[in-house]
């Protein structure tokens, strides 16, 4: 919007011209999200207190949970969705699809967010939305996403699976593209879910996969750095880091709110909108393995909860005291803010080893 309009009058100041650098207007994207969420948070979080809009804390989790998280407002997403989703109308080419696919995921997936929030609310349980329901409701706002990358841009790439580490091993997934679009969409949206069980915990890791994607987005959609690594060159995918500017300044400024103890939880608002986007992300940048590596600790997460419901429903026995992992951290006697760190710690290594796959091929 600002930056369409702004250009547009190079020709009467020319020293407009700095807003065509991508650098430029990506740090513009992580300030003014940074900010808008700065100036939005307090009074949304204090009209939450005010409404109680509360998220019920589940029963079979930490006591201390019980007593000292009860009564946090919840749906802090919404102020990250709005951050998001300012900041890139501002300084994003609106002509550009890619940018639009990304406010459809953002938006629509946190709007399921809202409604699972939302019945959590009003019921009192921490159950919300049915899972069938929320599955459906992923699987729809995935395939709408995949027919538009389909059908409505000129993504030569679309179809093929990259192999980090191995510069010629190229897989042309031709009619699997679709089910494996679905899986890591999917997949990410609730793995950033099962995260964000702790104060901080999923805020830091997403903002380190976002800030890793604004460096591979640029790179990809840059044909001089793009020969250099001997990555794919994907045209107009540079855009996408205005997009990854604005999650990293979104949720730079929830962290705000969120670090412990938490003023306000992102729920299902922000971690299905926040996973699914960065999905969407790594699929145009065709960098989705990757963002397995730098996103691994969203994959133990998920990880680990699939091993004990197997394990329980195979043997009636826990692997773990309790799933998803940094529960059962708890329940061994770690401190939160120890637990919280020390993963932290893990997301920033993850995110190294993960970069480290763009001149490694």
């Amino acid at each position: 919007m600002l930056f369409n309009f702004l250009t547009s009058l190079i020709d009467q100041y020319t020293f407009l011209n700095v807003f065509k650098y991508l650098t430029f207007r990506t740090g513009l994207s992580v300030v003014t999200s940074l900010i808008i969420v700065f100036l939005i948070g307090g009074p949304l979080i204090r009209l939450f207190s005010k409404k109680m809009i509360t998220g019920p804390i589940r029963q079979d989790g930490p006591i201390d949970h019980i007593i000292n998280k009860s009564g946090t407002p919840t749906m802090g997403g919404v102020i990250i969705i709005i951050g998001i989703v300012l900041s890139t109308l501002l300084w994003a080419d609106l002509k550009n699809f890619y940018v639009w696919t990304l406010i459809f995921v953002a938006l629509s997936l946190g709007a399921l967010g809202l409604i699972d929030d939302i019945l959590k609310i009003k019921y009192k349980n921490a159950r919300g939305l049915k899972s069938k329901f929320k599955f459906f409701g992923q699987v729809i706002i995935g395939i709408i996403t995949l027919f538009i990358l389909i059908k409505c841009t000129d993504h030569e790439y679309l179809n093929n699976l990259y192999f980090p580490f191995f510069k010629n091993l190229i897989w042309d997934m031709g009619v699997f593209f679709i089910p494996f679009g679905l899986f890591v969409i999917i997949g990410a949206s609730n793995a950033v879910n099962l995260t964000d069980g702790l104060d901080g915990l999923a805020t830091v890791p997403v903002m380190l996969v976002a800030l890793s994607f604004t460096l591979i987005s640029y790179v990809v959609g840059n044909t001089i750095f793009s020969d250099y690594l001997q990555i794919q060159y994907i045209p107009d995918t540079g855009e996408l880091s205005i997009v990854c500017g604005s999650i990293v300044g979104a949720c730079l400024g929830f962290l705000w709110f969120n670090a412990p103890p938490a003023k306000i939880f992102m729920g299902d608002t922000g971690s299905l909108s926040l996973g699914g986007s960065l999905a969407a992300i790594a699929i145009i940048v065709k960098h989705e393995i990757v963002l397995a590596i730098i996103g691994g600790l969203f994959v133990l997460e998920t990880v680990s909860v699939i091993i004990q419901v197997v394990s329980f429903k195979l043997t009636g026995k826990r692997i773990f005291k309790m799933a998803p992992i940094h529960h059962h951290f708890e329940k061994k006697g770690w401190a939160e803010s120890t637990i919280v760190i020390r993963f932290w710690i893990i997301a920033i290594i993850l995110a190294l080893v993960g970069l480290a796959t763009l001149k490694l091929r």
